[in-house]
């Protein structure tokens, strides 16, 4: 019974230092697989496309792959990662790109992270690719005809004469001719018994000797005498280039990187507040390459999308209360004059009054999927002074029958953009790379404001993402 509880300690003990004898080193941590990142931002600037005045990149969200996050938030050491140095964006104007932006640094104002950069143009296309000549078969039988010279079996040359005969060469061909030179190898006995036999050599005749071997017979290199050392390029290549040595973690995720080509114009400065020319692009960067999907909705008749228009109009005139177009004038009182009477044409219809005018009126039709139908998006607001002024945005589809289907309506006025501001729309975008469009609106309240995107989707219009960390404001959908 001893022996075996001996035995058993006796193993206890070994296994430890035979576990430490299998240990192999330091063990490779397993780097997890990055998601791939898609940021959407919007790009604001005054002045003229790719020339702007001043202008500032507004992170919007970044799409993890699972869920989307507040991009001016997300990953902040201390500027978030959308707004990290050298990542660039694609300006999409109704999804298709039209110019580049890099980002240099970033920048916080009234509290929000933007990003400051340069604007640049798309790469030239690549030339296309030459193809290579058609390979010809040589045992592929032509149609065309071939002349070929006529050799007969007697021949000993290409040429022969008319009767038949060869015709004798003018000179002999080959090792024949005794004019043509020759080379001969040289004999080694023969110099050798040449040299042997010839007179000695001259000993006044210089002679040619090989220097001998200094760093043999040299001594040491005094220790204090300055050397030079021979530069390596691949070593000066990985230390030189300052710019492109990252000091972020090298486990962070990364989005699109731009490359450089030069230095560039300079940044423009920033934009500040709210100004009434201010124009605003979609900004999308993704760590992968994908095609553009453009938006536009192209109307199988174009009246369709006129009477359209218009009935989306006289709903936005009755949420502003605004006067809708009137049939025409009431009916002449039965004291008319016979003048009167004759003035007018019978069977001529009244004169219809024009509809109360919509300003800074935006329309526009979506196409938001593949094969979907048509998504119309309008925005306005009355013709009142500012203090009295109202907002409408109006998200409408066309249902079986023709008419307008409203998926959602907000209305509002100047006095209360504390509860519900107005909506903005800036552009439709794949914020979940998914190939399905979202809306974007910009929220403007009382001295704050956010960005909103919306899902249209089987006949709704479902609030998909607010930035800024919560619901700015409620919204009427009625």
């Amino acid at each position: 019974m001893q022996s075996i509880r001996k035995a058993a300690v006796a193993g206890a003990a070994f296994v430890p230092l035979f576990a430490l004898a299998q240990y192999p080193g330091q063990v490779a941590k397993k780097v997890k697989d990055m998601p791939d990142l898609r940021a959407v931002a919007v790009l604001e600037w005054t002045g003229e496309p790719g020339k702007p005045k001043a202008c500032r990149m507004v992170p919007i969200t970044v799409y993890d792959g699972e869920k989307l996050q507040d991009a001016g938030v997300y990953m902040a050491r201390p500027q978030p990662l959308a707004l990290s140095g050298e990542v660039e964006y694609e300006l999409k104007d109704n999804g298709k790109t039209f110019a580049l932006f890099d980002i240099e640094n970033a920048g916080q104002e009234q509290g929000t992270w933007v990003g400051y950069g340069k604007w640049k143009p798309l790469p030239a296309p690549r030339p296309p690719r030459a193809t290579a000549p058609e390979k010809i078969d040589d045992e592929f039988v032509d149609d065309k005809p071939v002349l070929h010279r006529k050799q007969h079996s007697g021949d000993t040359s290409g040429s022969g004469s008319k009767d038949g005969s060869s015709a004798s060469p003018s000179k002999p061909q080959g090792s024949d001719d005794p004019d043509r030179p020759k080379l001969h190898k040289k004999d080694d006995s023969s110099t050798e018994s040449t040299a042997s036999n010839g007179p000695p050599p001259d000993p006044d005749r210089p002679k040619l000797e090989k220097k001998p071997d200094t760093a043999k017979t040299s001594p040491s290199p005094d220790p204090d005498r300055p050397t030079l050392q021979k530069s390596h390029p691949e070593l000066a290549q990985d230390i030189g280039d300052v710019s492109s040595v990252s000091s972020t973690d090298l486990d962070r995720p990364k989005l699109k990187r731009g490359k450089s080509s030069g230095p560039g114009g300079d940044l423009a400065p920033t934009l500040m507040g709210l100004p009434p020319d201010m124009q605003q692009a979609v900004a999308v960067s993704d760590a992968k390459n994908r095609p553009d999907h453009p938006w536009t909705f192209s109307w199988a008749n174009p009246d369709d999308e006129k009477k359209m228009k218009a009935a989306v109009e006289d709903i936005a005139r009755q949420a502003l209360g605004l006067a809708a177009a009137n049939p025409g004038p009431a009916s002449a009182p039965k004291k008319a004059t016979a003048a009167a009477h004759r003035t007018s044409k019978p069977g001529t219809p009244l004169a219809a009054s024009e509809p109360a005018p919509l300003a800074d009126e935006q329309f526009r039709v979506f196409e938001l999927a593949y094969g979907s139908g048509a998504t119309m998006v309008l925005t306005a607001h009355s013709d009142a002074p500012p203090a009295t002024r109202k907002f409408v945005t109006i998200i409408a589809q066309p249902d079986l029958y023709g008419n307008v289907l409203v998926l959602l309506k907000s209305v509002t006025d100047m006095a209360h953009l504390d509860e519900t501001p107005r909506m903005r729309l800036v552009d439709a975008v794949d914020a979940l790379a998914d190939n399905r469009g979202e809306l974007l609106f910009e929220l403007r309240g009382e001295g704050l404001r956010q960005f909103v995107l919306y899902r249209v989707y089987r006949g709704r219009a479902d609030k998909l993402f607010v930035s800024g960390g919560g619901v700015y404001g409620t919204m009427s959908s009625d």
